[in-house]
C-alpha cells in the first residue's frame, strides 16, 4: 500500500509540474500575412515555433506524457523511449527533464545534428538507426529497460482532446474570431503522425459553424505514403525512401492518420517546400523549417484557387518549427546541390502567385 501511495503522490507531482509549465506558457502567435497579389484572400500563420521546446511537437509531447501518466504507464522510475525524426524527441526530452526521467530517442540516421544536440541538451540520449527500423528498435529498448514506448505514431490522435481543452484547433479559431474572415475557407496541415490533422478535422466537425465553411487540406511531401493512402485507403502501403522534409511524410500508414476527416490532400515536391521557406524568410524576416514550407506552398495554391473563383476569404496554416535547426541542410547550398534540388522554378512560381 505504501508503494502504491508513493507512486500516486509522484504522479500527482508530475501532473503539477506539467500543468505549471503549461501555465507559464503564453499561447502561440497568429501572424496575418499581407500579400499584394491576394487582395481578397488572407493568409494566417500560427507560429508554433515559439513553444519552449521550439516546435509544434511541444503540444503533442505534453499530451503524450499526460496520456501515459493518467493511464498508469509512466512512474517515477520509468525510462521513456520514442521513435522520432527529431522534433517530437526534442519536446519529449524537455518534459522528461522536468519530471526527472530517463529519455531515449530512436532517430533515423541523417537526422539534423542540431536536433540531436537539443535532445542531449535536455538530458536525452539518442540511438540512430535506419529509418525503417525506428519503430522496432524503440519498442525493443523500452522492453529491455522495462520502460514506456511513447509511440507517437499510434497515440497522437487519441492523446489529444480534439473537442477543446486548448488544443491547437480551439486556439487557432479563437484567435481568428475578430478577423474579417473569421471562419477560414481552408486550414492546411502537413502530416507526420497525422495527429494534428486528426485534431483539426475532428474539431471542425465538432463546431457546427465551422463545418459549414471550413475545410481541411493535408499537404504531403515526396516519399510519403499518406497521399496514396488517402486516394486508395489501403493501409498496407509501404515505401523504402525517406522523406527529406523532416517531421512529416512517412514510409508507412500510421495509426494516427485519419483520412476520413480530411477534405483534400495535395502532394508538394521537396524543392517547392524548401523554395517556399527561402521566400518566406523575405516575408517574415526569419527562417522556418521545411514542413512550414510544405504547408505554405499548399496554402498559396488554395488561395490562388479562391482568387480564380472570385471568392474572398482566408487560409490558415502553421509555422511548425524554426529554421535554425536546418542551417546545414535546407539553408546550405552544398546540401541542396548534393540532393539535386533546384529551387528557382518554384521560387518563380511563388513570385507569380503573390505579386
Amino acid at each position: 500500500m505504501d508503494g502504491i501511495c508513493a507512486e500516486r503522490v509522484w504522479v500527482c507531482e508530475a501532473m503539477r509540474r506539467i500543468q505549471a509549465d503549461f501555465n507559464r506558457s503564453a499561447d502561440t502567435h497568429l501572424i496575418k500575412v499581407d500579400l499584394p497579389g491576394f487582395r481578397d484572400q488572407t493568409l494566417y500563420l500560427k507560429d508554433e515555433s515559439i513553444h519552449p521546446s521550439g516546435s509544434l511537437k511541444h503540444r503533442l509531447a505534453r499530451s503524450l506524457y499526460l496520456y501515459g501518466l493518467c493511464n498508469g504507464k509512466i512512474g517515477p522510475d520509468t525510462a521513456i523511449v520514442e521513435s522520432s525524426s527529431g522534433s517530437t524527441a526534442v519536446s519529449e526530452a524537455y518534459f522528461a527533464k522536468i519530471l526527472g526521467l530517463r529519455f531515449i530517442a530512436v532517430v533515423p540516421k541523417g537526422t539534423a545534428q542540431s536536433k540531436l544536440d537539443q535532445i542531449r541538451f535536455y538530458g536525452g540520449e539518442t540511438r540512430a538507426v535506419e529509418a525503417a527500423d525506428i519503430y522496432s528498435e524503440a519498442e525493443r529498448i523500452a522492453g529491455e529497460l522495462g520502460g514506456h514506448y511513447m509511440d507517437q505514431f499510434t497515440y497522437a490522435e487519441r492523446a489529444t482532446d480534439w473537442r477543446g481543452n486548448n488544443n491547437i484547433a480551439e486556439s487557432l479559431f479563437a484567435q481568428l474570431e475578430l478577423e474579417e474572415h473569421s471562419l477560414p475557407d481552408w486550414v492546411v496541415m502537413s502530416a507526420g503522425t497525422g495527429g494534428t490533422s486528426a485534431t483539426i478535422g475532428r474539431y471542425i466537425r465538432y463546431r457546427g459553424d465551422l463545418s459549414a465553411r471550413t475545410r481541411l487540406c493535408v499537404a504531403d511531401p515526396e516519399n510519403s505514403v499518406f497521399y496514396d493512402h488517402f486516394i486508395s485507403r489501403d493501409p498496407s502501403l509501404r515505401i523504402t525512401a525517406r522523406s527529406r522534409i523532416e517531421g512529416i511524410g512517412r514510409p508507412r500508414v500510421e495509426a494516427s492518420f485519419q483520412p476520413q476527416v480530411i477534405d483534400r490532400m495535395v502532394q508538394v515536391p521537396d524543392a517547392a517546400s524548401i523554395a517556399t521557406i527561402h521566400w518566406l524568410e523575405g516575408i517574415l524576416g526569419r527562417k522556418c523549417g521545411g514542413s512550414t514550407g510544405t504547408n505554405v506552398w499548399a496554402a498559396l495554391h488554395l488561395m490562388d484557387d479562391m482568387r480564380s473563383a472570385g471568392r474572398s476569404g482566408s487560409v490558415a496554416t502553421l509555422i511548425c518549427d524554426g529554421g535554425e535547426r536546418y542551417l546545414d541542410t535546407y539553408y546550405d547550398a552544398g546540401w541542396l546541390q548534393a540532393q539535386e534540388l533546384v529551387l528557382e522554378p518554384s521560387l518563380e512560381k511563388i513570385r507569380e502567385l503573390t505579386a
